[in-house]
């Protein structure tokens, strides 16, 4: 969770004037967690800071609101009619072009008025900075304080077909995921690429391999499977964090078998998950798609379970 600003400078571009609803701080039961956010322009929105009425009440707020930032909190049970039991303080600015430059920062600390920086807000960013860690989103002495978002997890993708298609558009708004897509032929990638998305055409996809970062995850779903196998040889020789197949248990032994001629041992191999997804909701794309992106959450999640431990 943080400032994405990437996000925010694409609707100001698109849209002129925009406001950004984040939850600064929360009270008992809420339905999103502080550092959640919304923007918001005349005629639309994009984000949700969720519970429904608030949200439709923030946002009606946010196009007519006059001062370039302000605090609002909001008891969800009395004022709102919601079953939620706590209270949610939002934190709403406005923000057009000349505003973007004063978000060239890793952490974005702002006053919902002009005022001198406290020093409990000076010791939180010293103590971030010295540490190298980003601070939880969080109101401090009437000072918002955010880290910018940072893509936690790299996925490549492999094959712009009708899978890759789905896969993507189903994985390309989550905040965390920073997609690299790759196909042999530009003109198989669809006119729009989702923001966020890089597609990059190369002739001999396996050479990619070599720049993809070792923490990567990987969905490898090639219109051949030729190419498929050129995959999953050089990513076993590369390294990577998930790496997953599409196809049936049949190819899979094929691969394996092959894969082990080309000099990987049994547990490398092991490494790849095919078949990824679920079987049981079916073959239509976008029900691939689903179980997929289903699929490398969860191991994404075990993987910060595991650094939580750890640490």
């Amino acid at each position: 969770m943080g400032f994405d600003v990437e996000e925010l400078r694409r609707a100001v571009a698109a849209h002129g004037r925009v406001v950004r609803v984040v939850i600064a701080a929360i009270r008992g039961s809420s339905p999103r967690e502080a550092g959640t956010a919304m923007l918001v322009w005349q005629d639309g929105q994009s984000g949700t800071i969720g519970g429904g009425t608030l949200e439709y009440e923030a946002a009606e707020a946010a196009r007519s609101q006059v001062a370039p930032k302000q605090i609002s909190t909001h008891a969800l049970g009395p004022d709102l009619g919601q079953c939620c039991g706590g209270a949610v303080t939002l934190f709403s600015e406005v923000y057009e072009a000349a505003d973007l430059a004063a978000l060239d920062a890793d952490i974005i600390a702002r006053p919902a008025s002009p005022a001198l920086m406290p020093m409990a807000v000076k010791r939180l960013l010293a103590d971030a900075r010295s540490q190298g860690l980003a601070p939880a989103p969080q109101l401090v002495d009437g000072w918002m304080i955010e880290p910018v978002h940072q893509p936690q997890l790299p996925v490549w993708i492999w094959g712009a077909g009708h899978v890759g298609r789905a896969l993507v558009n189903v994985l390309a708004p989550l905040p965390d995921l920073q997609i690299t897509w790759v196909d042999t032929d530009t003109a198989r990638f669809p006119a729009e690429i989702p923001a966020g998305v890089t597609a990059v055409p190369a002739a001999d996809v396996a050479l990619l391999v070599r720049h993809a970062p070792e923490n990567a995850a990987h969905l490898v779903l090639t219109y051949s499977h030729a190419l498929d196998l050129a995959l999953c040889h050089a990513l076993l020789s590369h390294g990577f964090a998930f790496a997953g197949l599409i196809g049936s248990k049949t190819k899979w032994a094929r691969f394996r078998s092959r894969l082990a001629a080309l000099g990987h041992s049994p547990g490398a191999i092991a490494r790849i998950t095919c078949p990824i997804g679920d079987p049981e909701l079916g073959k239509h794309p976008q029900m691939i798609a689903v179980g997929v992106a289903a699929q490398l959450l969860r191991h994404g999640k075990e993987d910060e379970q595991r650094e939580d431990r750890r640490a």
